[in-house]
């Protein structure tokens, strides 16, 4: 089955990312073939990684986020997205937070580059009322992000969580170059 209202998925990467690793490219490939336009940013990293820079990258697609507007987003990612939501004009339909995390890891070289993101106080009800819904995906164990993490997330957001065993950062060096059960839920949050 084929998408057929104008639903945009955006693929968000994590700290010193970039959209072509992990199972981005293997998840793209597979919700274009639905019909689903997707976008996949390349933001800054090393040191101009910051939340400003990632906001001002993003301003160019500010006025194509709308109701059939879907976040999916790894590691550092989901607290940008968090952010964009507390801002946001329009009420985005979903989000998939995928090792999310807010605050510090207690990993002093990450807690340095995400700390623009992840170190300020939430709107989390202008969060809520911004997206239809949120999908918290944790590893137990996940050698950055702790599970207690994305427990705090599901927490806030009311989010449906999924805890995968043996699924570490849902990177790459994990073994995650595809992510079956995240294309499911997606696909199951858009009716297809």
């Amino acid at each position: 089955m084929v998408v057929e209202v104008n639903t945009r998925v955006f693929l968000i990467h994590g700290a010193n990312g970039s959209p072509g690793e992990n199972w981005f490219p293997w998840l793209g490939e597979k919700l274009t073939s639905l019909g689903i336009e997707v976008i996949a940013p390349q933001f800054p990293i090393g040191e101009k990684q910051t939340l400003d820079n990632w906001l001002n990258l993003f301003d160019q697609y500010l006025p194509i986020v709308d109701r059939n507007t879907v976040f999916v987003a790894h590691s550092l990612g989901p607290a940008f997205v968090l952010s964009l939501l507390e801002a946001a004009k329009t009420r985005v339909r979903a989000c998939f937070f995928v090792a999310p995390f807010v605050g510090e890891l207690g990993i002093r070289e990450f807690d340095s580059i995400n700390s623009t993101f992840t170190n300020k106080s939430f709107d989390w009800g202008a969060i809520r009322r911004n997206c239809g819904a949120f999908y918290v995906y944790s590893s137990d164990d996940d050698p950055y992000v702790r599970l207690e993490k994305g427990e705090f997330l599901t927490d806030r957001l009311g989010a449906r969580m999924k805890v995968i065993e043996g699924a570490g950062h849902f990177n790459r060096s994990s073994s995650y170059t595809i992510f079956p059960e995240l294309l499911s839920d997606i696909s199951r949050e858009l009716g297809l």
